[in-house]
This record gives C-alpha cells, structure tokens and sequence, in this order.
C-alpha cells in the first residue's frame, strides 16, 4: 500500500547525488579545457590576461609568460593569468582616432 513513499524517498536522495555528479564532472570538462589551452599557448599568440591586459607572447615557459604589451614594454606574467587568446587578432587595427 505504502510503496509510493518508498519511490519518493529515494527520489529526494537520487536528486542530490545526481546534482552533485552533474557538478563534479562539469567541473573536470572545464578543468580539461584549462589544460588544453595553456597547452596550446606558443609564442607570437595575442592574448588577454584575466585583469584585461592585451599583449604578444614573447617567450614561453612552463611556468611563466614574457607578453609585450607596448613596443619595447614586456611584462612576466604567471602562465595561468592568460585567459584567453584575443579575439580577432589577425584583424586588430589601432583604435586611436585620427585628430585632423
């Protein structure tokens, strides 16, 4: 008589666990992607750190970056602070207006 409460209890602990599940192998897949894209990194690549600051990878090692962010500026910058590689890099043009 009662087996409806038996599949509503199992559903309230199913639920948790499957969401704790969903999380942890969100998590991996991001953490993969992490990976792949430090791995992917070689120098000449136009980046943005995750402050926002663009700049040219110079040199490249495993734990650190050498960016030029200005002609003749270079910062050393942690690996893991690139966050991304910029958008549009072949088509960047100076975005200074012209003053006549």
């Amino acid at each position: 008589m009662n087996s409806g409460a038996g599949f509503g209890n199992l559903l309230v602990l199913a639920l948790p666990l499957a969401l704790l599940a969903f999380l942890v192998l969100s998590q991996r897949k991001r953490g993969r992607q992490t990976q792949d894209f430090q791995a992917g990194l070689t120098v000449g690549d136009k980046v943005v750190l995750t402050s926002g600051l663009y700049g040219t990878i110079i040199t490249l090692d495993d734990v650190t970056a050498t960016l030029e962010i200005a002609p003749g500026v270079q910062v050393r910058v942690d690996r893991r602070a690139i966050g991304l590689k910029q958008p549009g890099a072949d088509t960047v043009t100076d975005a200074t207006p012209e003053v006549d």
